[in-house]
């Protein structure tokens, strides 16, 4: 192709290579990408409705550089954010947390806190669903990891134990989610099996 001003650049054909390699390794871009992918794929199926919570932020100060352009300089949380996602599923409540590592061998509980965990056992408590869905970025891998399961890892570190769940036991404890093309991260497929 001849550009104005007067360098060629060859653009590489459909298939190609490099082509193939860019897409591959771009497929998963994250885990939150790949699960608000999912969820617009369930709600376009009527599968569920499921829904990022917003964060709530208190705006403080707001610089108008021109009529068009408003940029927030100063803003803070209104208050702890509970989970990163809820909604319905087959009449039942939905309450999860989304966490990446790049870590090869653990998940670290630092990524929990506890507001959390206790909003977590008020979910399963009243009968909701919920659970954490983990990608370790290193394998391309992402599992479905039970709130339940989680408390018990939660107390021996507030015992004193552990800071974290090796990814060995996530491996075991938890259920690996294939990646798909349409719903990416289906989660649904796992909570069918041990909830319906």
């Amino acid at each position: 192709m001849n550009y104005p001003n007067g360098r060629k650049k060859s653009i590489p054909l459909h298939g190609s290579d490099n082509q193939t390699k860019s897409s591959f390794s771009n497929r998963g871009m994250t885990l939150e990408d790949d699960i608000n992918a999912t969820n617009t794929y369930y709600l376009e199926m009527n599968k569920a409705i499921i829904h990022k919570k917003p964060t709530p932020v208190q705006i403080v100060k707001v610089n108008y550089p021109r009529r068009s352009a408003a940029v927030i300089t100063e803003g803070y949380f209104k208050q702890a954010s509970t989970t990163d996602y809820n909604g319905l599923y087959r009449e039942r409540y939905i309450d999860f947390e989304a966490k990446e590592t790049k870590n090869k061998t653990l998940f670290p509980l630092a990524n929990i806190h506890e507001h959390q965990i206790k909003h977590m056992q008020s979910i399963v408590n009243h009968g909701g669903i919920c659970f954490l869905i983990i990608r370790f970025a290193v394998y391309n891998e992402t599992y479905y990891f039970p709130a339940e399961k989680l408390f018990s890892y939660w107390n021996d570190k507030l015992d004193g134990g552990k800071k974290s769940i090796p990814y060995e036991k996530i491996k075991l404890d938890g259920y690996l989610i294939p990646f798909q093309y349409q719903a990416r991260v289906d989660y649904l497929a796992i909570i069918d099996k041990f909830y319906f």
